[in-house]
C-alpha cells in the first residue's frame, strides 16, 4: 500500500477510507493501535500472519500484547466507504477531526494531521539516505 490521503472524522467517529486503499484492504479488515501514536489498518491476510506469530509466543511474552488485541476492532465498510473508529482508538492516536491516512507496504496507518506533519518535517534527505542504507540500498 502506498499514498497519502487527507480526510476528516465526522461527529460520529466515521472516517472515509480512500478507494485505492479499499481495493487493497478488502471489505473487512482490522484496526489497531500502531507505533508512534497512530492507528494501523491491517488487511485480513496481514492480520492473520500477525496473530499466528502472536499465538506462537510463550504466555509470558504474549501478555505484553494484551492491550493491542483488547483495543483492536474488526471493521467493515459502510455504503459510503467509511469505517467507525472506536473512541478508545481515536483517543490513543489523538484523532479529533483532520486525519492523514498513509499506505505503509502491507498495512495503512491513520494519523492526526498535525502529528503526521511533524513526522514529515523530521524526515530529511540525510535521514532518508540512512534508512535506505540500513536496508542495503
Amino acid at each position: 500500500m502506498t499514498g497519502t490521503y487527507e480526510h476528516s472524522i465526522d461527529a460520529k467517529g466515521r472516517l472515509f477510507i480512500p478507494a485505492k486503499l479499499r481495493e487493497e484492504l478488502g471489505t473487512t479488515f482490522y484496526l489497531a493501535m500502531g507505533i508512534d501514536k497512530c492507528l494501523a489498518i491491517y488487511p485480513l491476510s496481514t492480520w492473520a500472519r500477525f496473530t499466528e506469530k502472536f499465538a506462537a509466543l510463550p504466555m509470558s511474552q504474549s501478555k505484553t500484547l494484551r492491550t493491542l488485541f483488547a483495543c483492536a476492532a474488526k471493521c467493515e465498510l459502510d455504503r459510503q466507504g467509511r469505517i467507525v473508529v472506536p473512541q478508545r482508538l481515536r483517543r490513543y492516536a489523538g484523532l479529533e477531526k483532520e486525519t492523514v491516512i498513509i499506505g505503509v507496504n502491507d498495512r495503512a496507518e491513520i494519523w492526526a494531521a498535525e502529528t503526521w506533519r511533524e513526522q514529515e518535517e523530521e524526515m530529511t534527505p540525510e535521514k532518508m539516505a540512512a534508512c535506505l542504507a540500513e536496508l542495503g540500498f
